[in-house]
């Protein structure tokens, strides 16, 4: 299997794992594997739409929806390692939920490395 098919099929499986863990259903759950790797996955927020983000060089984030046009605004940010367990996304979900952390995205970008990438989402083959 060459590694863009593995970055494409281990995605697609830590992302359905992500939104298990979540409670998020399939149909609220998106991914692409392009020039940089990302996922969307829909939030239920008290009183705000809020998607839950992740890229292949920030991580995970929470952001609110805004206009389609527009770009999203982040509210917390999850930070490194950039592809962490599933019940710790889950657990980040919660606390900001909760009101227990946010902050602004930080202004870091982990260099795109593919080959690292492809073997962190290998587990989930």
């Amino acid at each position: 299997m060459d590694e863009s098919a593995l970055i494409s099929l281990g995605l697609a499986r830590y992302v359905r794992a992500v939104a298990e863990e979540i409670g998020v259903p399939p149909e609220g759950t998106e991914f692409e594997v392009s020039d940089t790797a990302t996922a969307y996955l829909g939030l239920e927020g008290p009183g705000r739409d809020l998607m839950l983000l992740w890229n292949e060089r920030r991580g995970w984030s929470i952001a609110v929806e805004t206009d389609p046009t527009e770009k999203p605004v982040v509210v917390a940010h999850l930070g490194l390692p950039l592809v962490p367990p599933p019940d710790e996304v889950a657990q980040f979900v919660d606390d900001v939920l909760a009101g227990r952390t946010g902050g602004a995205e930080p202004d870091f970008g982990a260099p795109q490395d593919r080959h690292r990438l492809a073997g962190r989402l290998r587990e989930y083959l």
